[in-house]
């Protein structure tokens, strides 16, 4: 195991200059930022642009926990673009990190602000007469506070219900609780309190509605494929 742990500060340092140099390349809009996953509160090792706002000893992204929800049989995630809370467009990329075992531990994303390429796009679009809507890009937190992008997500999952955690029945909370595990926020290091603290519960209420809605969630997966039950699986795996 230690030698693993080794073995991955090594691929850390060995592309901490590539960092760099790939910003050189694309410029001031553009920033990369190099994260180690075995401390997500601050899994930003290096980085280099001002995209995101991103300092080094900064906290993962709402996507760095949603692809160390997923585990080992993750994917790159390749040119999807969001906003940031500022407005800006970007256009990103997060290529995952593995060891020798294959075991996800960190990421490299490059970041490309596309802002004003969007707007002389629409001004193109409009002045050919082919100007139409277009879908809006979700809003990512990027932040180096581990906490403010944990409510940004629990304020987000609320909007999406348009309810308040008091208005929520059972199976809206078990659902609320489902998808927080889902993008990873649990995977951090004191969420559950947290989280329990954003909605006026105990502690052990938050670790009992995480608990069930995991059962649930497994549950329902393993009666779709016709399996026996929820023992199948340790208690506290993601689904």
């Amino acid at each position: 195991m230690e030698s693993l742990e080794v073995e991955r500060d090594v691929i850390l340092r060995a592309l901490t200059p590539v960092v760099d140099g790939i910003a050189a390349t694309f410029g001031p809009v553009c920033d990369v930022v190099l994260h180690d996953y075995r401390r997500p509160e601050r899994s930003v090792v290096a980085v280099a642009g001002s995209v995101t706002g991103r300092t080094v000893g900064g906290a993962m992204s709402e996507i760095g926990m949603r692809i160390l929800a997923r585990g080992d049989d993750t994917d790159d995630e390749l040119n999807y673009v969001t906003r940031t809370s500022a407005g800006r467009t970007v256009k990103s990329s997060t290529m995952v990190l593995r060891d020798s075992t294959g075991a996800v531990f960190g990421a490299l994303c490059v970041n490309v602000d596309v802002t004003e390429l969007e707007r002389v796009q629409g001004l193109l679009a409009a002045l050919a007469g082919a100007a139409g809507a277009r879908a809006e890009a979700p809003v990512t937190t990027f932040g180096d506070d581990i906490d403010s992008v944990v409510d940004a997500l629990l304020d987000d999952r609320l909007r999406r219900q348009d309810q308040t955690w008091a208005a929520l029945d059972r199976p809206r909370r078990l659902a609320l609780f489902r998808g927080l595990d889902e993008r990873g926020v649990f995977a951090v290091r004191r969420a559950i309190e947290q989280v329990a603290a954003r909605l006026g519960i105990s502690r052990a209420s938050a670790y009992s509605y995480l608990s069930q809605a995991r059962t649930t969630h497994r549950s329902g997966a393993e009666d779709t494929a016709g399996k026996a039950g929820p023992d199948d699986h340790p208690e506290g795996a993601h689904p």
